[in-house]
């Protein structure tokens, strides 16, 4: 099978990944599970040719995948998709996890995005955080926030990915979109110079290091709206995570900057529906006056009963979220329990429903 038949399977079916892995068939991963697609093993040389017929089509070569044994870039396939190919090697040999990308922002109602998260488009500076685990559609609602701000404000947006997924026309703003290693060396060099760019909206990819979280925090304190991601679980963990990455010394300082920027933490996962698709599940923490106290003064555990507070305010605990989706019947209690930061709680809830 050659790389473009493959990826225009994965399209008809409407996979969410490709998994090329030798040892294994090649198999694609269809609402949330991995599915081999034949009984033939991918060898060595076919998973080789295979990922070089990638590189091939991104025009890019293939040096720092077998120097480095990682490599992240995107190619575009026309009248198919975009995809976004993590290649690297395993056992000696090579190896990609290739996620389909339309080439169109999908509307936030496909989605399942509620109002109560697109709205921080309406936000004009401070640090907004949408968190979750990998392939828990934080892309996809990161590039409906965007397209909704580029489609409503006039407003220069400046995106720092790795790589480019969504591809954004410009509308009512202007949109630069930068991918990291091809038009800038990483994000931290990227942040800085995007402060001498004039932007209103900075959206970086991922935070994944005390210097780029660090340059970040200094961009939103500069007037700018900042929206990132972190690989964190619930609102709590993700502040906790911020604060975690700075020396001792520093981290009461990094408090207080904190509650003054922070303006909301988005925390999202993916879960079966009863209908066999994948709905997303949210929790949405706003920092009102408690909730930055709370961050100033340490007491970081006492925000999920924050969130279930001022439910009036638009907040909503991931396991209030389940427990919506199991009343409306869109998914089963079980994958409410399963899926619940508490458990235990959402299972008493459930029974008493």
């Amino acid at each position: 099978m050659d790389l473009i038949t493959m990826l225009k399977n994965a399209v008809e079916k409407q996979a969410s990944d490709i998994f090329i892995v030798s040892g294994l068939p090649v198999s694609y991963k269809l609402n949330g599970l991995i599915q081999p697609q034949n009984d033939e093993m991918i060898l060595p040389e076919t998973s080789e040719q295979l990922i070089s017929e990638a590189y091939k089509l991104a025009d890019r070569t293939i040096d720092k995948l077998r120097d480095n044994g990682d490599d992240d870039f995107s190619i575009s396939v026309k009248g198919l998709s975009r995809f976004r190919i993590s290649a690297y090697k395993q056992r000696g040999s090579l190896a990609a996890v290739i996620r389909l990308v339309s080439f169109d922002v999908p509307s936030p109602k496909e989605m399942s995005i509620p109002e109560s998260v697109m709205n921080i488009s309406e936000k004009t500076k401070g640090l907004v955080l949408v968190t979750g685990p990998a392939g828990g559609g934080k892309s996809t609602t990161l590039a409906c926030i965007i397209d909704r701000i580029n489609s409503t404000r006039n407003a220069h947006i400046i995106t720092l990915e790795e790589p480019i997924e969504y591809l954004h026309k410009n509308k009512r703003s202007v949109i630069s979109q930068r991918e990291i290693h091809a038009d800038t060396e990483g994000y931290v060099t990227a942040l800085r110079a995007s402060l001498r760019q004039s932007p209103d909206v900075i959206l970086v990819g991922e935070m994944r290091d005390f210097e780029t979280i660090r340059t970040a925090m200094t961009a939103a304190e500069t007037g700018h709206l900042v929206i990132s991601t972190l690989h964190s679980v619930g609102a709590a963990n993700t502040i906790d995570r911020v604060i975690d990455v700075f020396p001792p010394n520093q981290q009461q300082q990094i408090r207080v900057q904190l509650s003054q920027l922070l303006q909301t933490v988005v925390s999202q996962q993916l879960v079966p529906s009863l209908d066999g698709k994948l709905v997303p599940a949210f929790e949405i923490m706003h920092c009102n006056g408690a909730v930055r106290n709370m961050i100033r003064e340490s007491k970081i555990h006492q925000i999920d009963n924050a969130i279930n507070s001022f439910g009036n305010e638009g907040m909503i605990s991931m396991d209030s979220y389940l427990l919506e989706l199991f009343r409306k019947k869109i998914i089963s209690d079980d994958t409410a329990v399963k899926f619940s930061f508490n458990s235990e709680s959402t299972e008493r809830k459930i029974n008493s429903l």
